[in-house]
């Protein structure tokens, strides 16, 4: 799914009622019938609802969906916040629907008046302003926004929540802000839902599609994407009935050093259960009987050094190299890391201590095969890239980093983003907060692991890897809850997370 700017999005509505052709105030209708769809299907009947509208078409989205639940039966109360003299055509077009309707009670308040009464048992609807603001809200319509995150009710923001910035941080962001517990927004997610920093004001969003006319949508150049089921269904390949394990590939995986072995078994085991057709473990001498007991479908590369990786093995005939999961930061480590990224004649997949010798050994970087792949965490991007504001700040960072070493970045965390050589960005729909847990990272190395072994490029591997281990986590937090999960789990569900994309 791609992701719009607000001004991308301005010229998708105007397309849509040019070429569709239809009238705005019918596009209007057809996004409140969205609106009204979800909320009344989420509301127990009998419940009031008070929506908050403005005077722009965020304001008229408001005013139709108000005039579809009183009809059918809901005790509906529109306040008109009259920050202007002057509505929308389309605005002003369902207001006097509105004021036909006997059913509603209508109120509207400017700055002199007293603000309406919110007992905390309501839904509150706020439709004050919608994504096409651009400066900060201050002043009269500011006390609103105030009055309403006082206030105990359920907040439901249209679009976006008043006051919120789309396409930049609002960290920085002086005006006042509505706090939503769900945010209804159309026909395209809006780059400020995928940052932290703006969880506070959006609670849960959804995606409503109000029918945007598919000739745009198919020809709009973006540089964002939000990664859904339909972008990776079509990736991900079919077996064949006379295929054999060496159709799949063969990975290798450096990983593990004393007492960080978990890493190189929870890696390897997932780089196999992604489909890979063999599995190579580069381990130090002590931990060859955890891995073959742990893993007993993995073959092992032994290190002649008993507690760390301390030399390369030999690396011909590998289809795939991983490195990084629980290797430690030994000089001998970072010796050997040097000379992989030397000899290596192939993409690498590079994790956790291997991200950290780099982000010591910064001129090392210009030397990794171009299109490999960066898998940090938060903190270890920030070891490799260096320290930013805010998260609009890191994710341009991270293009910055791609581009400059045309390398894949995935930045592990909520809605994990992909970064890729041409600047763009991929953002993750699957995965929950119950996968922020040790191991998940080495889960995740593993898939890209065995799915590069395939023969999957770099930027399809980390589409498939990122999709697919977020949702076997979710398929795992179905079972075990989110306290409970742990990284073994998302190992388990990914036989189910790979089955539903074989049908």
């Amino acid at each position: 799914m791609k992701i719009l700017s607000i001004d991308k999005i301005r010229e998708a509505d105007a397309y849509t009622v040019e070429n569709e052709p239809i009238a705005d105030i019918d596009l209007m209708e057809r996004a409140a019938m969205e609106l009204f769809v979800w909320i009344s299907g989420n509301t127990e009947a009998g419940k009031k609802i008070m929506i908050f509208c403005g005077c722009g078409n965020n304001g008229g989205d408001g005013f139709a969906v108000g005039r579809m639940l009183a009809l059918a039966g809901f005790a509906t109360e529109i306040i008109l916040v009259r920050h202007t003299t002057r509505l929308s055509p389309s605005c002003e077009a369902n207001y006097q629907k509105i004021r036909s309707l006997k059913s509603v009670r209508l109120t509207e308040i400017d700055e002199k008046d007293p603000l309406p009464q919110i007992n905390g048992n309501e839904l509150v609807i706020d439709a004050v302003f919608g994504s096409g603001l651009t400066r900060p809200v201050t002043g009269f319509v500011a006390k609103v926004v105030d009055h309403i995150n006082e206030c105990r009710a359920v907040v439901i923001a249209v679009d976006v929540p008043t006051g919120f910035y789309c396409d930049s941080s609002n960290t920085t962001n002086e005006g006042a802000v509505v706090k939503a517990d769900y945010t209804l927004t159309f026909q395209f997610p809006k780059y400020g839902f995928f940052f932290p920093e703006n969880d506070k004001y959006l609670g849960e969003w959804k995606v409503l599609p109000i029918g945007i006319h598919p000739d745009f949508i198919s020809n709009v150049k973006v540089k964002n994407h939000f990664l859904t089921n339909e972008n990776i269904r079509p990736l991900v390949r079919k077996r064949t009935k006379f295929s054999h394990k060496g159709t799949y590939g063969h990975g290798l995986l450096i990983a593990g050093s004393y007492g960080k072995m978990g890493a190189a078994v929870l890696a390897s085991e997932a780089g196999l259960k992604a489909g890979a057709g063999l599995i190579t473990v580069h381990i130090p001498k002590k931990g060859n009987t955890i891995i073959q007991t742990a893993v007993p479908e993995a073959m092992v590369n032994i290190d002649s050094h008993k507690k760390v990786f301390s030399e390369l093995p030999y690396l011909s005939g590998y289809n795939a190299i991983a490195v990084g999961p629980g290797i430690g930061t030994n000089e001998k480590t970072q010796n050997a890391l040097k000379l992989l990224i030397q000899d290596a004649r192939m993409e690498l997949i590079i994790d956790a201590d291997a991200i950290n010798i780099l982000a010591e050994n910064k001129t090392w970087i210009s030397f990794v095969p171009k299109n490999s792949i960066f898998t940090p965490h938060p903190k270890e991007f920030e070891r490799l890239a260096g320290k930013t504001s805010d998260d609009f700040e890191r994710n341009e960072k991270q293009r910055e980093f791609s581009i400059k070493h045309h390398a894949y970045v995935i930045l592990k965390g909520a809605h994990t983003a992909i970064t890729c050589p041409d600047g763009s960005c991929y953002f993750n729909s699957t995965g929950n907060p119950g996968m922020a847990t040790g191991g998940s990272g080495d889960v995740l190395t593993g898939i890209l692991l065995g799915l590069k072994a395939q023969g999957y490029t770099s930027l399809e591997t980390c589409l498939i890897g990122v999709y697919i281990h977020g949702l076997a986590g979710d398929i795992a937090a179905k079972k075990h809850g989110y306290n409970a999960l742990n990284a073994g789990n998302i190992n388990e569900s990914l036989g189910k997370a790979f089955k539903k994309f074989e049908t």
